[in-house]
């Protein structure tokens, strides 16, 4: 048998070199794989704090225009809703809304339009309310708290009855 020279430090070497370079591309596809799951993870925590908000500030309207349409002559209510983001007739959130409370009432400079033959009040306040609203993912058992603040014109019997 005739040795070549130079073989004996060639024994193996292509071995080592190959795992060391399997051993690395695993780990750069395993390293893609984890940042893309934290990606997915990141982008449905960001679509359901949208959706949350959404489902808060329907909730919140509703209550605003139902004080709004109110005589304001009695204190508001809160209330409790549901809402489904995706109509397919589940409810995938579900809303709390503290009562509305009277923050701040200022003497407003602005009269308020007034005809001939109209009794017109003296005075017009602007008043300011937090509404605040928890919501609740049933599924997940995530929840959050939505504050919101609303400026409302009153006159001066609406101001002593429902802001103190």
């Amino acid at each position: 048998m005739i040795k070549k020279p130079g073989a004996m430090g060639e024994r193996g070497a292509a071995l080592v070199v190959g795992l060391i370079m399997l051993l690395l591309l695993t780990l750069m596809v395993s390293g893609a794989f984890t940042l893309s799951t934290v990606n997915l993870k990141s982008v449905g925590n960001m679509q359901m704090r949208e959706e949350a908000l959404a489902a808060a500030n329907s909730i919140m309207e509703r209550v605003l225009g139902s004080m709004l349409k109110a005589s304001t002559t009695t204190p508001p209510v809160g209330e409790t809703g549901t809402f489904d983001v995706n109509n397919d007739g589940t409810n995938d959130y579900t809303v709390i809304v503290a009562t509305p409370e009277c923050i701040r009432a200022v003497v407003s400079g602005a009269a308020p339009k007034c005809e001939v033959g109209m009794v017109c009040p003296s005075d017009t306040w602007n008043t300011v309310w937090e509404l605040r609203a928890t919501v609740t993912d049933p599924a997940s058992g995530a929840s959050s708290v939505v504050r919101s603040g609303v400026r409302v014109l009153l006159t001066q019997a609406q101001k002593n009855a429902v802001c103190p």
